[in-house]
Formats: C-alpha cells, structure tokens, sequence
C-alpha cells in the first residue's frame, strides 16, 4: 500500500510522467518515456499542476501548489517548492542509493569503531546527505548554489539533524576540493550527482564531459586510508551506467574493491511501468 504522504509513480508515457508527492500530483515532462501512457486520459487531467517547456518554462495550475509542503521517503523527510526550472527539491530515483549510504555508512561504523566521514559534492537539496548523517556520519555537504544549501539545511532541521556535524559549504566544487587536498583532509565516501553543465559560485564553468575525469583523479587524493567507496550519479543521457562503471573502475578500482552500475529508476505500484531516469555506479572499497 503506498504511503499518502510520500512518493508514488502513477503513470509515464507520451514524452511525459505523472507523479504524486503527498497530496500532490505533478504531470512533467519527461524525454524517455517514449511509449504509450497506461492510465487513461481522464486520470491524467486530474492533476493539481502541469510544468511544460513549449515556448519556455512554466507552470500550469503552479496558483494550486501549496508554497512548499512536505512529503516523507523511507523515514525522510523533504521540503518540496516548486522552481522555475520544474525541480521541486527532491529526485526520488536517487532512494535506491540513500538507503544504501545509510546501511554502508552503519556498517562502516560498527566495522571501524567511529562515524565515517563523507563528502557529498553538488549535493543539491541533500538527499545523500540527509542518509549519511541519519545513519551517524560525519558529512561535507558542497553545492555552488547558496539557495540550495539553505534549502538542504531545512531538510536536516525536518528530520532533527541540526545538532548533527555537517558542515555546509556554499563554493565551487573543484577550488573546495583543491583547498581541502591542501589541508590534508581526507573522506572514507565520496558521493557525487554533477550535472551536465554547471556554474560555480563565481562564475566557474563545469561541463560533465570534460571536467568529471580529472575530477575524480583530484577526489582520489582524498580518500581515507579506511575507504568505504565512492558513488557517482548523474543524469546526463550520453554517460549510461557502463560509461559510470569504467570511470570508477579507472580511477578507483584497478587495485582493489569492486565496482556496480545501473539506471536509476522511478517507480510506483507493482503495475505501473518502472522510468529510468538517470545512471549510477558505486566502488565499494
């Protein structure tokens, strides 16, 4: 039975997808649902809001949307608002992986007697970090956008992490670490969600393909001599699951450790088709 204040998959189909978050629902486009929609049409008109591109972003019915409203995922709770961009802050594909850094991030714990250290990098609303400080981690939380730090940390103030040692960093992600590596820290998991092209707090360019490789060879020099691994994410449709697969396996798995990948996915009930959206990797040391 799904939970009326969490996330459901209804429907997807027709380039587009038609999601409930709480009370919510959300028709919004969606580039790789090229089949054909399950749901009948009828379903589709009920909901309180549809964000389209044609002729530039916008939303119809956003009048509708409460101004921001929460929604629970396994235990956690996210503050949604709707964004000029279509992004509500929160990407549930990404739940499969917050369950397993809490796990990895428990186990690591008991296995080595004190928190594990993470650094969660473009780290957006803070899903990944919301998972590393429940489960007890010590968390870096980077992103280039002040707005959403700030909103990442009313997310841990939602699920009474404000007390918890995150440090909240608003920079550019490759002068951060940079900065780091001349401090000597060091992290036991990385996690990373780049975009396909980014601006840094000041400006910086980052462009996926050509910034990402050198990236994680300046993130190796980061890891802990206790590593527990590394996760990568993104959504760029170029870069699949096996392209994540051979990065990692490149930079961090030629001599240890194993490395897994796969799409990301939104799904609903038993009978609603599964949405890729998105690719990941993990090496776990």
């Amino acid at each position: 039975m799904s939970d009326p204040n969490g996330y459901e998959l209804l429907d997807s189909g027709a380039f587009q997808k038609l999601e409930r978050f709480g009370s919510v629902v959300l028709s919004r486009p969606c580039a790789q649902a090229v089949w054909q929609q399950t749901l009948p049409k009828a379903d589709w008109q009920k909901v309180t809001a549809t964000f389209f591109r044609e002729g530039g972003n916008q939303w119809r019915g956003r009048d509708k949307l409460p101004e921001t409203w929460t929604i629970e995922v396994d235990g956690t709770k996210f503050q949604l608002s709707s964004t000029d961009f279509g992004h509500l802050g929160i990407f549930p594909e990404q739940r499969d992986q917050w369950r397993r850094i809490r796990e990895t991030c428990e186990e690591y714990a008991k296995r080595n007697g004190r928190p594990a250290r993470v650094l969660n990098l473009f780290a957006y609303s803070g899903g990944s970090t919301l998972a590393a400080a429940l489960a007890g981690a010590e968390v870096c939380h980077v992103d280039a956008s002040k707005g959403m730090v700030d909103w990442a940390r009313k997310n841990a103030t939602l699920n009474g992490l404000e007390e918890k040692p995150v440090r909240w960093i608003v920079d550019d992600v490759t002068k951060f670490l940079e900065r780091e590596l001349r401090r000597e820290r060091q992290y036991d998991l990385l996690i990373l969600d780049p975009p396909s092209y980014g601006r840094g707090a000041k400006g910086e360019v980052f462009k996926i393909e050509n910034d990402l490789p050198p990236l994680l060879a300046l993130l190796g020099k980061l890891l802990s001599p206790q590593p527990l691994g590394v996760l990568l994410s993104c959504h760029t449709p170029e870069l699949t699951p096996i392209s994540l697969h051979h990065l990692l396996q490149q930079q961090f798995g030629r001599t240890s450790g194993t490395v897994e990948h796969g799409e990301m996915q939104l799904r609903g009930a038993a009978n609603v088709l599964p949405l890729p959206s998105g690719s990941f990797a993990w090496w776990l040391a």
